[in-house]
């Protein structure tokens, strides 16, 4: 992106516009949403990863996360994959180079985001990032690798960290889960939500449970998961199983929903997009939700969140 210099630039109006970042590590595109509601006040942001042969607008359009942003004068940024970097468009999770901090695309897609924190007045204690299937799986890695930056995760049909190392781990992992979930170094778990289908034929459900237990972290073992299952309706198609993760003092740390019936879709997407499913529950409306109420309760997380601002000369 081109960076105006001076104050952080004021929208009369929704703009949709399309950035690139650079380092060591390559090139990447971005699409950025500002809010029609920014007037340099502080703003939430949510870094959203798209899957396999998608790009930013077709996962914008799919999920819809634009409009329901806009009314909460919330920013979203959509990285892009690169054509040379997967030919299919994928982000490249199950490789080892983009595992760890500071290194490959994960350091890419921090960059990104330091540089829309860095031109606009971005709320540092409300980042959140989510994704959809191998944009999922990069979720789950940047959420590991850099977990004192982000105040919460979405993630929609994906695998946990580190589910693989090359790609014949990799297509294991999707057709019947992770044979050994990595551990992840975590104070305190951080708060996630998951959606998938049981009929997912591309990514074995079975791999949300587990991306659930492995960003709960330390947590997982004190918390008491809360199951209620949610018939079909005739504004909402698919009957779903919903599970909250509590603490001991009663605050939601992840949600876990299953959708019954549902593929490898997103969840009450947009048919605009690709990879949507118009039924069920709408998964962009409760990760926007989730995400709201977990970054009401993440000011304790400034310190954290201000040193890796600064790790990534954002200060």
């Amino acid at each position: 992106m081109i960076v105006p210099d001076g104050p952080s630039p004021r929208y009369a109006q929704a703009a949709f516009l399309e950035g690139s970042f650079s380092n060591d590590s390559g090139t990447r595109l971005y699409k950025l949403f500002v809010p029609s509601g920014y007037q340099g006040q502080p703003s939430p942001l949510i870094v959203m990863l798209h899957g396999c042969a998608q790009n930013p607008d077709d996962f914008a359009a799919g999920t819809r996360m634009n409009d329901i942003a806009d009314a909460d004068s919330c920013f979203v940024v959509y990285p892009a994959q690169s054509q040379s970097a997967n030919q299919s468009r994928c982000w490249n999770w199950f490789n080892a180079s983009n595992q760890q901090r500071d290194h490959g695309e994960p350091s890419l897609i921090a960059g990104i985001i330091g540089e829309v924190a860095k031109t606009y007045h971005i709320d540092q204690r409300q980042i959140f990032v989510a994704g959809m299937s191998a944009g999922g799986a990069m979720a789950v890695i940047m959420a590991a690798s850099y977990p004192e930056l982000f105040a919460g995760v979405g993630v929609h049909s994906a695998m946990p960290y580190k589910a693989a190392q090359n790609m014949f781990s990799a297509l294991s992992a999707m057709r019947s889960g992770s044979a050994r979930t990595a551990p992840v170094d975590l104070d305190k778990g951080i708060p996630i939500i998951v959606f998938h289908g049981d009929e997912d034929d591309t990514v074995h459900p079975r791999n949300g449970a587990q991306i659930v237990t492995q960003l709960l972290g330390p947590d997982a073992a004190r918390v008491v998961p809360e199951s209620s299952a949610v018939p079909a309706s005739p504004d909402q198609a698919r009957a779903h199983t919903h599970t909250l993760h509590r603490d001991a003092d009663g605050r939601v740390l992840a949600e876990h929903w299953v959708v019954h019936g549902a593929g490898h879709a997103w969840s009450g997407g947009d048919s605009r997009g690709s990879f949507t499913d118009t039924l069920g529950p709408d998964a962009s409306r409760e990760m926007f939700r989730f995400f709201e109420a977990v970054g009401r309760s993440a000011t304790s997380r400034r310190g954290f969140v201000e040193r890796c601002l600064r790790a990534l000369k954002i200060r």
